[in-house]
């Protein structure tokens, strides 16, 4: 079995002071750690960036397109861009992972209740191990509802999912390095 952590959209633009992400800091922290625990497994670890259109705040090449400064990539690390919420549409990360025979991915980053829950759901009907670190991900208050309240509510979600390979498997970053990421 081969792990895949797979970080979402923690790019520069997505974490300004206009718009402040919950507990950003301690994701950044808590995504370090896992990285260096799927490492250690020689697993992948994956940094999917979205490209805005030219003058989009994620345009390629731009600073708000850069991957925050706080996490901590290896050469050995994989990128992959993506134009839609779904980090599999229209691009080679499928491909990659069966290539790489990941069966067991850590769906990761930014934002919640867009690009993670998006690719979380694809990768369960893909027949992936799909798991989803409680606090793995980040969002920003929405209209309707804080952003506590929308990661709460897509964790609940994501553990009740009915999709061939069953729902997500959802626990907390620590309990992941504690438990899956500990078995030899």
């Amino acid at each position: 079995m081969t792990d895949a952590l797979i970080i979402i959209d923690m790019q520069a633009g997505s974490f300004g002071e206009d718009t402040p992400r919950f507990d950003a800091e301690g994701l950044v922290a808590r995504l370090n750690s896992l990285a260096r625990k799927v490492r250690a497994r020689n697993g992948l670890v994956i940094f999917v960036q979205h490209d805005d259109p030219p003058g989009g705040v994620h345009a390629p090449g731009t600073p708000g397109w850069q991957i925050l400064p706080g996490l901590q990539r290896h050469e050995d690390d994989i990128s992959v861009r993506k134009t839609a919420c779904d980090c599999f549409y229209n691009t080679g990360l499928e491909d990659l992972l069966r290539a790489h025979r990941a069966t067991r991915l850590f769906i990761t980053g930014c934002a919640t209740d867009f690009c993670v829950d998006t690719t979380l759901r694809r990768a369960t009907v893909k027949g992936f191990e799909t798991w989803a670190p409680a606090d793995g991900h980040t969002t920003a208050d929405r209209p309707h509802l804080t952003a506590p309240q929308i990661i709460a509510h897509h964790n609940y979600v994501w553990a009740d999912l009915i999709t061939p390979s069953g729902p997500a498997r959802v626990m907390s970053c620590a309990d992941i390095m504690a438990g899956p990421l500990s078995e030899s």
